[in-house]
């Protein structure tokens, strides 16, 4: 077992905020011009379609609308100073400005907005508003979590878990009752944390074991990880002491596996934490035969590697004997136990257990994850990616290609450098995603010899368009040497590339 049990010196935990900086009151809004003929990215309009239930047309008509009324609305702002009560845009995005003088209605609805006379200056219900955020740092708890001006409404809006706990904060502030409405919820505001293979987390306020997968039980979120780390009952925290969740099952020995389901604070992440480099992003559980490389993740000795060397392995530990584990020369330390072993973007399992460390060196054991998620009836958490579902590429030589091709930055653009060798005609087919607003491209290179100094001349045969969708390329080719290519930002893979992760997954089905 590699469970860490801390000395009471190392058991408390700091908690660190980060806090953004708000940009002074005085700082003037910088407008950025932006030509209505430019249609909106497809990604866009489909997302808004989806969530909002516009047409096509509805959603170009609303954002074309909304460009105007963020140029528009500083401008009446200023016009109308103390009498300016707030603005808002409409379903159609057409913006509203609201006004104590009904005499500037007529100059707003010139101007191009729809003009709303009310009662209370937007400077008023901020005065309120402040009045109770002043009495918050004194008096209110979680009973009272969220109050706000509503423009629309004209009103500071205080919603409560109940009516009684919501006037006595208003009572408490001194502020005018009437300029305030009290609503009832049941919902308490959570901060979000997310879960990520290989990240620390605590057994009861005590020992420290490592997040195996993150994995689902249909709604509810959790993770696997090692059953020596925690029985039925116990709860874990989050390496900052947040609540986390609860064991709901574990066997030990025997099996050496368990999961964790967690509260609403917590999202599962289909990645593992690869401590210093880019986090590995996890497709599937596809299990990988002896021989084959394996990383292991662990909140104490990080990011190590080695290969499996064997399987269905049985292992006695102090409490008893664990079989059908998998034996591998990676290294691990207590506190490792339960973290992540991953065979290329491929989970495999839980650090159970071993000998040896890493300065040295060790075997370590790790427990089968589909034999976890099977025993639960668990779901991993996987990349949702449109390339995620695509065939991974299974060029001639299947012990060295098969796999993905893998998290594209910080990589070189060209995979593979070598090329592979297709050995009579048939289909190639690739798919590269990234993030939304990064401007991609995906083209096949054929290889023939050979250009000045006896250098490689590679030839584009096949290519998509430059752009912010998601790109897949099919393509029928005769025998050769080829290689893909992949383009962010018209440019090679490189260091100005938009920050976020890249998919590529290949395939290529010769005749």
């Amino acid at each position: 077992m590699i469970l860490h049990r801390p000395s009471a010196a190392g058991a408390a935990l700091a908690i660190i905020a980060l806090v953004l900086t708000a940009t002074p009151a005085t700082a003037a809004p910088v407008e950025v011009v932006q030509a209505s003929a430019v249609e909106p990215p497809p990604e866009v309009i489909d997302a808004m379609r989806r969530d909002l239930g516009h047409t096509r047309e509805q959603v170009i008509t609303r954002l074309d609308n909304e460009e105007r009324a963020r140029r528009l609305q500083p401008k009446l702002r200023a016009e109308l100073k103390d009498r300016y009560a707030g603005s808002w845009v409409n379903q159609e995005g057409r913006l509203v400005v609201a006004t104590t003088d009904a005499a500037s209605a007529a100059a707003v609805t010139a101007a191009g907005a729809q003009a709303k006379v009310v009662g209370r200056s937007l400077a008023a219900l901020t005065s309120v508003k402040n009045a109770l955020d002043t009495t918050a740092g004194k008096t209110a708890g979680r009973e009272v979590p969220v109050w706000f001006v509503d423009e629309q409404a004209n009103t500071v809006v205080v919603q409560a878990l109940d009516a009684a706990a919501g006037a006595a904060f208003v009572v408490a502030s001194g502020v005018d009752r009437a300029a305030v409405r009290i609503e009832t919820i049941a919902e308490r505001p959570v901060t979000f944390q997310n879960l990520r293979g290989g990240d620390a987390y605590y057994i009861a306020g005590g020992s420290r074991c490592s997040i195996g997968f993150p994995a689902t039980l249909g709604s509810t979120q959790g993770f696997v990880t090692a059953g020596h780390c925690g029985t039925p009952g116990l709860t874990t925290t989050g390496p900052g002491g947040q609540s986390q969740g609860t064991f709901q099952g574990s066997s030990f020995p025997g099996n050496d596996y368990s999961w964790v389901a967690v509260n609403s604070q917590w999202v599962a992440r289909p990645a593992v934490n690869a401590y210093g480099t880019e986090q590995v992003p996890v497709f599937g559980s596809v299990e990988a035969p002896a021989g084959s490389a394996v990383c292991r993740s662990g909140s104490t000795t990080h990011w190590h590697c080695g290969v499996i060397q064997q399987r269905n392995v049985s292992v006695t530990y102090s409490q008893g004997t664990v079989t059908e584990v998998v034996r591998t020369n990676v290294c691990a330390e207590p506190g490792d136990s339960g973290g992540p072993f991953i065979s290329g973007y491929q989970a495999q399992g839980v650090t159970s257990g071993g000998s040896g460390n890493c300065s040295a060196g060790g075997t370590t054991y790790f427990q089968p994850v589909n034999e976890i998620l099977n025993a639960y009836g668990l779901t991993l958490s996987i990349v949702n990616t449109q390339c995620a579902g695509h065939p991974n590429h299974h060029f001639n030589d299947l012990t060295a290609h098969q796999g993905n091709f893998g998290l594209l930055v910080p990589d070189p653009g060209i995979y593979p450098p070598a090329g592979f060798t297709s050995a009579g005609a048939g289909t190639h087919t690739a798919c590269l995603d990234g993030p939304g607003t990064a401007r991609m491209r995906l083209s096949l290179e054929k290889y023939s010899c050979c250009g000045p100094f006896g250098l490689p001349i590679w030839t584009e045969v096949a290519t998509t368009a430059t752009g912010t969708t998601v790109k897949t390329l099919s393509t029928g080719q005769t025998a050769g040497t080829y290689r893909w290519v992949v383009s962010v930002s018209d440019t090679i893979v490189g260091p100005t590339t938009p920050i976020g992760e890249y998919y590529f997954l290949g395939t290529t089905s010769p005749a």
